[in-house]
């Protein structure tokens, strides 16, 4: 198929990497000129020839409702906009209804993979009209880990997004559990192996996952965690998650708390939230703060 992808950051350009790889044909935008296929989102649509035109997006939050503006203007009815970002799932009705306008249709995705999607497969959470859903089913499952898991049409629109906001809130749960056990065992004079005592965990144990692979591999790199600051920033979803929490009146005591512990990072040097922030870089590229600068 062809398609066209509106951002090319650490997600987007590695997704566009996969599909290619897949022998799709996908055009890019970029507002990086190095590394965009075309010279801006006019230029990108007139490039895509296939009839419905797919436009993929994997902006920033706060930069979708104008790219939806723009893109109302550029598609023409039965064109399909695909929202991959980590957007807010309230939104989706509204951009939906927006497109509409012009008989253009949207499906919102959420997306987890980090920067491992492009070799390991992305986990797909798809919300939208099922008919949208069959004529991306390609892209969908060229993108997805090649097992039968790892896509799901959740819902209608805002199902895709909702579903990775909670997928993230149970993310900052498991990855507090583990930061705190890491900071018991380092704190422990009784332990005095702690790196082999993960490794060991990833074989025969009912905590092994891949977030557990990822502590290994950022302690292999630096064992007491001390080139990273205890700072760990939120990426929105798990605030979202809370906030949905309440308004549904659902009990998410352990989200809640990991969300309320990176607020807490960011006034004190905590050995947990180095984990913390050694896994979020492992698993998603996220930036880290070095200890000199916290």
């Amino acid at each position: 198929m062809k398609i066209g992808m509106i951002g090319l950051g650490k997600m987007g350009g590695n997704m566009r990497d996969r599909l290619r790889n897949d022998d799709h044909e996908v055009v890019g935008f970029d507002m990086n000129p190095d590394i965009s296929d075309a010279g801006d989102l006019a230029d990108l649509i007139s490039q895509l020839d296939q009839s419905p035109r797919i436009v993929w997006v994997m902006v920033p939050e706060g930069v979708v409702d104008s790219v939806i503006e723009d893109l109302t203007e550029l598609l023409d009815e039965g064109d399909i906009v695909i929202d991959g970002g980590n957007s807010q799932w309230t939104n989706d009705k509204r951009h939906a209804d927006k497109l509409s306008e012009q008989g253009v249709h949207f499906v919102d995705c959420g997306v987890s993979g980090g920067v491992w999607g492009i070799t390991e497969g992305y986990g797909l959470m798809a919300g939208g009209d099922e008919a949208d859903i069959e004529v991306c089913q390609p892209i969908f499952d060229s993108l997805k880990p090649p097992e039968d898991d790892g896509f799901v049409h959740a819902g209608g629109h805002g199902a895709g997004h909702f579903a990775k906001m909670v997928h993230n809130g149970i993310e900052y749960a498991l990855m507090q559990a583990y930061a705190e056990g890491w900071e018991m065992l380092m704190t422990s004079d009784e332990v005095t192996r702690v790196p082999e005592v993960f490794k060991s965990w990833r074989s025969g144990t009912v905590i092994r996952s891949w977030l557990l692979e990822l502590m290994v591999v950022a302690m292999d790199k630096d064992p007491n965690l001390d080139q990273i600051a205890g700072w760990a920033d939120d990426s929105g979803e798990g605030r979202w998650t809370v906030q949905g929490a309440i308004d549904l009146a659902v009990p998410v005591p352990a989200i809640a708390s990991a969300l309320f512990a990176r607020f807490v990072s960011r006034q004190d040097d905590s050995p947990a939230m180095k984990m913390i922030a050694a896994m979020r870089n492992e698993f998603g590229g996220h930036a880290t703060k070095s200890s000199n600068e916290h």
